[in-house]
């Protein structure tokens, strides 16, 4: 994605001085990362984290406490003991990273920075998906509590397909010796490079001021950044956020669904509510085989809505919605290719109009391990609607009109590990 902004000003990606664990002060690397904070949804995934290694970085991004409140005051006093006692160090100058995963055949790339964060009218940044105000909220208090940036976004660009600029860097300096390696439990492997020769810089500099970027993940955070850059008027270090910049014609990135949990609504209340507005079938399990079934049904009915629903041991197709109903409660005013998302359909016509669920926490989970979704309906007796990628053409295709998705419509990966490199906002 190419641009011509004010002043072809495009992305700016600035160096800054990283905040990184001191490899000799804890039990390894990969045992004080995390998954992104909104991808540690079950709790004993949380427990895992907290007990792989009592530095993990989970206890800032996921703090455990009895309040808001203290939960911030606890991960912020927790970051400033972790500094004070060397167990994160700052790197000695401002740098810009290389960051490399590989799982199996599948390789990612990309830039860690401080991204200059742009006025929302300038398109700089494109974001593709509605964000909810309590989760930017509590963000908003961890950030301030903390005055740190502690995970990356992942930011999607179009870069020119050449051997030049940003790409031409990126590939030289990989093959060096990187900074940090490290296998995390998943079997990724994760490299570290830092980048400070000034000619590197102006390169990519040169480069990326041509672009603009999709957010692939971390919708919330964006917008967590842009309201504490928008409390504090004066220039300084609120003007940039922490992000992980990925060239998407060189490393594509994957595109995954986003699913249901509905912590109080059980499976046969749901299909009993939905039969006189979809058609039901019930599906034969396994997981992977109704899984299966469900793209099935999508593949042969392009631009048709299909849901998996399970929570009872039992699976579920809901598909061909009544035409008069969709008519009827998805709104008005807005692309097609919006009104017929399937989580426009979702939250429209089965959660406001047909099982009157809040989109409250108490009420939805937002989950993106399908399996970890049905584990969870089953055990607090819920339901569990289970969805199909969206396909990322109509994701940029929307971005590009300004026109945002419901809330976790997408799921882009692979995403980073977060705990390789932090920003302070204190730090020069």
């Amino acid at each position: 994605m190419s641009i011509s902004g004010p002043g072809g000003q495009g992305l700016q990606l600035t160096p800054f001085r990283g905040l990184r664990y001191a490899a000799e002060r804890v039990s390894s690397i990969a045992a004080v990362t995390s998954p992104p904070y909104d991808v540690v949804v079950r709790p004993d995934g949380l427990r895992a984290l907290e007990t792989a290694d009592p530095y993990n970085i989970v206890r800032l991004i996921l703090p455990q406490a009895g309040t808001p409140a203290d939960r911030h005051r606890q991960a912020a006093e927790t970051l400033r003991r972790w500094q004070a006692d060397g167990i994160l160090a700052a790197d000695p100058e401002p740098a810009l990273y290389i960051y490399e995963q590989r799982d199996g055949q599948t390789l990612q790339r990309g830039l860690i920075g401080a991204l200059r964060l742009s006025p929302r009218e300038e398109g700089i940044v494109l974001p593709h998906e509605e964000v909810m105000p309590h989760v930017v909220e509590d963000r908003a208090d961890l950030m301030r509590a903390t005055a740190a940036n502690l995970e990356p976004l992942l930011l999607a660009y179009r870069g020119n397909g050449g051997g030049s600029g940003a790409a031409h860097v990126i590939e030289r300096t990989v093959q060096r010796e990187p900074l940090l390696s490290t296998t995390t439990e998943d079997g990724i492997d994760h490299h570290l490079w830092r980048l400070t020769d000034p000619g590197d810089l102006v390169e990519i500099a040169t480069d990326l001021r041509r672009h603009q970027a999709l957010i692939a993940d971390g919708h919330h955070r964006w917008a967590t950044y842009l309201r504490l850059r928008e409390e504090r008027p004066e220039p300084g270090p609120w003007d940039y956020g922490l992000v992980l910049l990925v060239d998407t014609t060189r490393y594509p990135l994957r595109v995954r669904a986003i699913h249901r949990l509905l912590r109080r609504l059980p499976p046969a209340k749901a299909l009993a509510a939905a039969g006189h507005a979809f058609r039901i079938q019930e599906i034969e399990g396994p997981l992977p085989r109704a899984l299966d079934a469900l793209a099935e049904a999508t593949t042969a009915e392009p631009g048709g809505n299909a849901f998996l629903l399970t929570g009872d041991g039992r699976f579920h197709l809901l598909d061909r919605p009544d035409a008069e109903l969709l008519a009827r409660t998805v709104p008005e005013g807005r692309p097609e290719a919006w009104r017929t998302l399937d989580a426009t359909v979702l939250h429209s016509v089965l959660l406001e109009h047909l099982w009157n669920v809040p989109d409250a926490p108490e009420h939805i989970g937002y989950i993106h391990d399908a399996e970890a979704a049905v584990e969870q309906a089953e055990r607090l007796g819920g339901t569990a609607v289970l969805m199909h990628p969206v396909d990322e053409d109509v994701v940029h295709d929307l971005a590009r009109q300004g026109v945002a998705m419901p809330h976790k419509s997408t799921s882009f990966g692979p995403k980073p590990a977060t705990g390789l490199v932090l920003r302070s906002l204190t730090l020069g």
